[in-house]
């Protein structure tokens, strides 16, 4: 198997664990982006050695400070934050303004399906809780699968 169809994989694989666990309990959990940080470095590091490790661990980087920065004003929680560090890994640095536009156009149309999900079920639109809020970590694994599946891996 190729070391690409092998990334894609991973990458897949714990993208959909955390958008399901985003959808089902609001949570990333910070062991999920843990594994998926060091299987991206290391899936890096296999295709093209230390110089590729640098530029995914950079944009892993870039990513955090992002999502630091998301988190203190509001807009993501903290755990969207590391998923977000952590899917940044799969791609090098280069990528790094391709993977915020697939999020954040991934979370335009779940914005939309959300906004008319909570109009149709009945008591959505007051509540106040953790589930009252839009699952990101949903747009962050549609746009970091999306991107991989164009072959940028």
């Amino acid at each position: 198997m190729p070391i690409t169809t092998l990334t894609f994989g991973v990458l897949l694989a714990l993208s959909s664990i955390g958008a399901v666990s985003d959808i089902v309990r609001r949570k990333l959990p910070n062991l999920l982006s843990l594994v998926m940080a060091i299987a991206g470095l290391t899936l890096a590091f296999m295709v093209g050695g230390w110089e590729d490790l640098g530029w995914h661990a950079a944009h892993a980087l870039v990513a955090f400070a992002i999502g630091y920065l998301m988190f203190i004003l509001g807009i993501f929680g903290a755990g969207d934050g590391k998923f977000y560090a952590a899917s940044a890994t799969f791609f090098p640095l280069s990528q790094a303004p391709s993977l915020a536009l697939a999020i954040v156009l991934s979370g335009g149309i779940l914005a939309i399906f959300w906004i008319i999900l909570k109009r149709m079920i009945k008591g959505m639109k007051r509540r106040k809780d953790d589930f009252a809020k839009l699952p990101y970590g949903v747009a962050i694994a549609v746009g970091a699968v999306g991107l991989a599946s164009l072959g940028v891996l």
